[in-house]
């Protein structure tokens, strides 16, 4: 089961077109362990943060969606310098006033972070 949502991780990966990934299911099923896996694997980095304990990123979306500013915000609470072989996990974004909105900025201004 694992291995078969890898490679469908793989899969969007892949595609030229793909969009910013929002994993859903139940509290404690293994989303964040899929996802950091998925990085290990198929990614030289990883940039992971958690929305529900980081009250200074939790605020991130608020003023704007300058990608540019929430990537350095970004790069510099984890210490990992992004690029396009870097996955960044937004984990419990939905703790982030405006956070799922910012998603789409993301696939406008940036599709290469995608």
């Amino acid at each position: 089961m694992k291995r078969k949502a890898i490679e469908e991780l793989y899969k969007w990966k892949d595609n030229a077109n793909r969009k910013p990934l929002i994993v859903q299911g139940a509290r404690q099923v293994g989303k964040t362990w899929l996802m950091k896996e998925f990085a290990k694997e198929a990614y030289k980095k990883c940039a992971y943060i958690n929305f529900e304990d980081n009250d200074m990123l939790r605020h991130l979306f608020e003023h704007d969606f300058d990608i540019q500013r929430i990537i350095s915000s970004i790069q510099w609470t984890t210490g990992v310098t992004i690029d396009t072989d870097t996955l960044i996990i937004l984990d419990e974004i939905q703790e982030a006033p405006r956070g799922i909105t910012a998603l789409k900025y993301f696939q406008e201004k940036a599709p290469e972070m995608n």
